[in-house]
């Protein structure tokens, strides 16, 4: 059912009977408009509670002006459509309600009939395509609640969880960190959506895949003739973003000039265009994200020391696919079950040796590269049923992490043992089976690393 033919309850104040009868017929001719008629300012205030989607005000009541009616409905609700009815033709007046929230001014004149017609049908488009951005903002809120979309049931997702859940209740700064496709960008819009702002913009800014001389004018704006090609005034993400969450991503590859620019805007929260002098102030959460080792890239002199401590905040380390467990095989077939719907293909399922081999694999492409191997692996599939055969697996890789460095078989062994311990939370036994040894044997190593 389309918004047009469903009932709309619409006001009219108007204090001239003659008139206000005249009004009632104009509306009435649609007849899914409801309406109700006022002959003061506060007969129509005191019935705001019935939320009607349009209101007809005559700008000269008995008992109140047209400008006082009109802002008491707005303080009550902005969206409220309020068309100012007025024998007046003053255009200084017309313009001071229009600033004040009203959505139109009609003159009572042989035009009133079709002016106010043609007002109503696109306030009611208006206030529907309100509806349905609400809306949409709503669904959007679902769609990113970590605690369904986010798939993880591993220790290091849940403390990945824990720290969202403290960072959603604050407008503190954010910083996350992880291996690339590992999931940074949607941590950023779930921790977004799930706080006090998820109504207000979401202004996400990639700086790697962002020219560097372009940088600046992105995020600050530029005013018109700043630079060649610059034919017009644009905002900058900063003005775009405000009362809302800016989300700066891959902020480690931002020059080193530019970071004292972007110190400065986060610290005075104000920012001035490319060209101009007009001081832009705004107010907006700030999030950021990179794959590299920020406290080494200070340490290299390729980031400002202040400008990591303005950004760290609440810092979340994204943990590797590799890390999660059997969350690998939660999010293929959260992949492989959206894949087959998407594409009619039917239930599909992952054959008990596809999923060690899946399991066995270290996916250097993170979440990222899953999703690409599962939906290769449901196309390649025959009868339903995903086998080892059907995954094709990336072998354009580096060497292994422990092969990166020369050292000893016993260093070699020692850093094994510390990087699984450290993977399960120290769980012996764990890391006993998972390395095929025998717990007195991780028990002597670690009195060894110790010596």
């Amino acid at each position: 059912m389309t918004y047009e033919s469903q009932q709309v309850k619409i006001f009219v104040v108007e204090d001239d009977p003659v008139y206000q009868k005249m009004l009632r017929y104009i509306v009435e001719l649609n007849p899914d408009h409801v309406i109700q008629t006022f002959s003061t300012g506060s007969e129509c205030l005191d019935h705001l509670n019935e939320n009607p989607t349009v209101i007809t005000l005559d700008y000269s009541l008995p008992d109140m002006s047209g400008e006082e009616v009109l802002k008491a409905i707005k303080t009550y609700n902005k969206n409220i459509n309020v068309i100012i009815v007025s024998s007046q033709d003053s255009i200084n007046t017309a313009v001071e309600l229009l600033k004040h929230g009203a959505y139109d001014y009609i003159t009572k004149d042989a035009d009133t009939k079709n002016r106010l017609l043609n007002s109503i049908n696109n306030a009611k488009k208006s206030t529907s395509l309100i509806r349905e951005i609400n809306q949409l903002r709503e669904e959007i809120g679902q769609k990113y609640d970590f605690a369904k979309s986010i798939i993880g049931e591993s220790s290091a997702m849940q403390r990945v969880f824990k720290l969202m859940s403290k960072a959603i209740n604050t407008n503190i700064t954010v910083s996350i960190t992880g291996e690339t496709g590992t999931g940074k960008e949607v941590i950023a819009k779930a921790i977004h959506y799930n706080s006090e702002r998820k109504k207000k913009p979401f202004v996400a800014v990639n700086i790697a895949a962002i020219p560097e001389t372009l940088i600046e004018s992105e995020l600050f704006g530029h005013e018109k003739g700043a630079f060649t090609g610059a034919l017009a005034r644009r905002k900058g993400k900063f003005e775009e973003a405000h009362t809302g969450t800016l989300f700066l991503d891959e902020i480690g590859e931002m020059d080193i000039n530019l970071q004292a620019k972007l110190l400065r805007a986060l610290q005075e929260r104000e920012v001035t265009r490319i060209g101009g002098n007009e001081v832009v102030k705004f107010d907006c959460r700030i999030l950021v994200a990179t794959h590299r080792n920020l406290p080494e890239e200070v340490k290299k002199g390729n980031f400002r020391e202040d400008l990591y401590y303005r950004l760290l905040g609440v810092p979340i380390e994204l943990p590797p696919l590799r890390d999660r467990d059997k969350d690998i095989l939660l999010i293929a077939q959260h992949f492989l079950q959206e894949f087959s719907s998407d594409n009619n293909m039917g239930r599909i399922r992952i054959s008990a040796e596809a999923q060690k081999k899946l399991l066995n694999y270290t996916f250097p492409g993170n979440v990222r590269e899953l999703k690409s191997v599962i939906e290769l692996s449901a196309v390649m599939c025959d009868e339903n049923v995903i086998e080892p055969s059907d995954i094709t697996l990336n072998t354009i890789q580096k060497e292994g992490q422990f092969l990166w460095e020369e050292m000893t078989l016993r260093q070699y062994t020692f850093k094994i043992i510390r990087h699984y311990l450290e993977k399960y939370d120290n769980n012996v036994l764990k890391v006993a089976d998972k390395l095929d040894i025998g717990k007195s044997s991780i028990y002597r190593y670690l009195k060894e690393m110790e010596d």
